[in-house]
């Protein structure tokens, strides 16, 4: 009898246990993702951060801060389709990382209707640059900085004409974004990318949060609130407009 009713008691404590542990997984993974959507007088706005290096086709060391490109595409499609969610933000902190999946996730950031705003923090560099400018608005603080410089690759590469003309055009690709989506030109990001004496062991140029905005990288001065304040102007506007516009 005894040990019937122990029997039972320990079946309800474990059932108790992995409702608990189940609330607290689905409470605490937003932040796993690095996402969460927050309501702002009366509007749905979804946080997306892209942090440390950006892993594309290959895994990095499991000490390495990465955000994978694998899980943003998905979001960015389910943010895009969502009757909810009306303005995104996404933040950077980034070193840069592989050039393909950040371009990639770029392009897809500068299609969406849904508006958007990115907002860098500590720094946007490398491929964190056609982050940054791909959404409707790009805010970066003061102290944050930015690095540009030409693509590079890691490990073996071999010195023949077709990986110079592989280096070329991806470099093209970069430019020609940047200038589709930014206040610079393709002529000055260039000068920018092959600057000599800022970089010890690279050509390129590092801008703080100020020298961004006045080369007509980023687009404004700002914090946290400047780019939530011009997500719900953006979202307001859209709502006042005749139906058709």
């Amino acid at each position: 009898m005894y040990f019937g009713a122990i029997y039972l008691l320990v079946i309800i404590m474990s059932e108790d246990t992995e409702k608990t542990q189940e609330n607290e997984t689905q409470e605490s993974s937003p932040f796993e993702t690095g996402s969460i959507t927050v309501e702002k007088s009366g509007h749905f706005i979804h946080c997306l951060t892209i942090i440390g290096q950006i892993e594309g086709h290959f895994i990095l060391p499991s000490q390495n801060k990465t955000t994978k490109y694998e899980h943003v595409i998905p979001q960015l499609v389910a943010i895009e389709e969502s009757k909810d969610i009306e303005g995104l933000l996404i933040i950077l902190n980034t070193v840069g990382g592989d050039v393909e999946a950040g371009l990639a996730i770029a392009e897809l950031l500068s299609t969406m209707n849904t508006p958007t705003a990115s907002l860098v923090l500590g720094g946007g560099h490398s491929i964190g640059v056609p982050l940054a400018v791909s959404c409707k608005k790009s805010f970066i603080v003061p102290s944050a900085t930015m690095t540009v410089h030409p693509v590079r690759m890691n490990g073996t590469v071999l010195g023949v004409p077709q990986t110079l003309s592989y280096f070329e055009k991806m470099q093209d690709r970069i430019v020609n974004f940047i200038e589709n989506n930014a206040r610079i030109s393709a002529d000055e990001f260039r000068k920018l990318m092959m600057k000599t004496g800022e970089l010890i062991m690279d050509v390129g140029t590092v801008l703080d949060g100020e020298g961004a905005v006045k080369c007509g990288l980023i687009d404004e001065l700002g914090g946290l609130s400047d780019a939530l304040a011009f997500l719900e102007n953006v979202i307001e506007v859209k709502e006042n407009a005749p139906h058709g516009d």
